[in-house]
This record gives C-alpha cells, sequence and structure tokens, in this order.
C-alpha cells in the first residue's frame, strides 16, 4: 500500500505550483511532529506533578461539571 500511495504522490508533486508545495510540505512537518510529540514519554515526576496541579484546581473547585460543559457544547 505504501508504495502505491508513493507512487501517487510522486505523479502528482510535479503539478502543483511553488505556494501548493510549500503549503504541503507545511503539513508534511506538521504530521511529523505531531508523531514525534505521540511517541514522546514524560517522566513520572512530571506526571505526577501535572497531576497534582489537576487535583488541587479540583479541590479549589475550579473544574466544570458533566452538566455544565454539556450546555456550552450546546451553544457551540
Amino acid at each position: 500500500m505504501a508504495q502505491v500511495l508513493d507512487k501517487q504522490i510522486q505523479k502528482y508533486l510535479p503539478l502543483l505550483g511553488d505556494e501548493e508545495k510549500k503549503s504541503l510540505l507545511g503539513v508534511i512537518k506538521s504530521f511529523l511532529s505531531l508523531k514525534k510529540e505521540s511517541n514522546e514519554r514524560i517522566s513520572i515526576e512530571q506526571y505526577n506533578k501535572e497531576l497534582g496541579e489537576a487535583e488541587a484546581e479540583y479541590e479549589n473547585g475550579d473544574y466544570i461539571s458533566n452538566e455544565e460543559m454539556i450546555k456550552k457544547i450546546k451553544k457551540w
């Protein structure tokens, strides 16, 4: 399947103008950046820090109930 896609990309790439190629390159770089980020793991210390921050927000009443969120979503 990958070979078929590679051939199709090679076929259509020369038909694009410079601006379209720049845009496409930006999309490709964005995909690769997201892929890299999703493969990166955080340390247990960072995880625990973020978890502690989230718990503190909750304890301080800094959260939205499910009902409130549903009301907000319906306004979108």
